[in-house]
């Protein structure tokens, strides 16, 4: 990922352990594997008993009344691993269709322009800190009708997908929030010959795909783990002071996009086999 992110680096080699023969698919679940190789869990000895500000720490204690200090668990950003993997499954799938996904960061630390962006991340290291920001992915060539009216809708599908990836806080679709500043005449997508003049609805309508872009924007919140000293509590309820030490990025928004790209092919593919089975469609067609 270069200077600007974690001195941790895997090497991600994936090992296919099921539903793949000579590369072809068997019609078997594909199994998937990524071992971690770059592991330090004796970074997290001295802070074993605190709960981390901006982790899961408390929460998952709460849930199952254990945890594991040793990094965020099923909480880690390193879970994301296993999406991207079956993310690029699905756009392959989708790649048959027509359909492509891509992503770009919008800002960081609220700077849209390169040079801000790698600034505001340098800052944030010389200050021992972290910034977050937002990621714009988008699906193009998606067919109009994918999605259901009422408890399936495609836009309430991809949020829920979205706000599943750990560092997310927030989640808008074409316009967003931006719409609710906007009058109808403005926000309307109207219509002529050749379909959409605009597309502030971001291809979704109704919760059902209008055949646009789908347009999805997330909001990443700033890494958790900083070297500053904050205030937490140990696990018997004592004040402590909490400093992270460990390779830690301090900005975790470039990672991001290729995990969002893979949520957004996966709700994707979802839907279009849903729309395959009301169609009557079968793979050999």
């Amino acid at each position: 990922m270069g200077p600007r992110s974690s001195p941790r680096h895997e090497g991600d080699q994936v090992e296919i352990l099921s539903g793949i023969f000579e590369g072809r698919t068997t019609g078997a679940s594909i199994g998937l594997q990524i071992r971690n190789q770059d592991v330090r869990s004796g970074d997290y000895d001295d802070i074993r008993d605190l709960f981390r500000p901006g982790h899961a720490d408390y929460t998952w204690l709460a849930k199952f009344g254990i945890r594991d200090f040793r990094g965020g668990g099923r909480s880690s950003g390193r879970e994301t691993v296993a999406r991207v993997a079956a993310g690029a499954v699905a756009m392959k799938v989708l790649a048959l269709r027509g359909i492509r996904i891509e992503s770009r960061i919008v800002e960081i630390h609220g700077n849209s322009s390169p040079a801000g962006i790698d600034a505001e991340i340098d800052e944030a290291i010389g200050a021992r800190d972290s910034v977050g920001g937002i990621v714009e992915v988008i699906a193009c060539g998606c067919p109009p009708g994918l999605g259901d009216p009422v408890f399936g809708k495609l836009d309430a599908m991809i949020g829920m997908a979205m706000l599943g990836i750990g560092a997310v806080k927030g989640v808008e679709i074409g316009d967003g929030f931006a719409a609710a500043k906007m009058r109808g005449s403005e926000h309307n997508d109207q219509m002529g010959r050749n379909g959409f003049l605009s597309n502030h609805a971001g291809g979704i309508l109704g919760g059902i795909s209008t055949g646009a872009d789908i347009v999805v924007r997330i909001a990443v919140k700033p890494t958790p783990s900083i070297s500053r000293d904050q205030r937490t509590v140990d696990i018997t309820g004592a004040e402590r002071i909490i400093n992270v030490k460990g390779r830690h990025d301090p900005c975790i928004v470039p990672r991001l996009a290729p995990v969002a790209e893979a949520m957004l092919a996966l709700v994707i593919i979802d839907s279009l086999l849903e729309q395959d089975k009301i169609r009557g469609w079968t793979p050999h067609e």
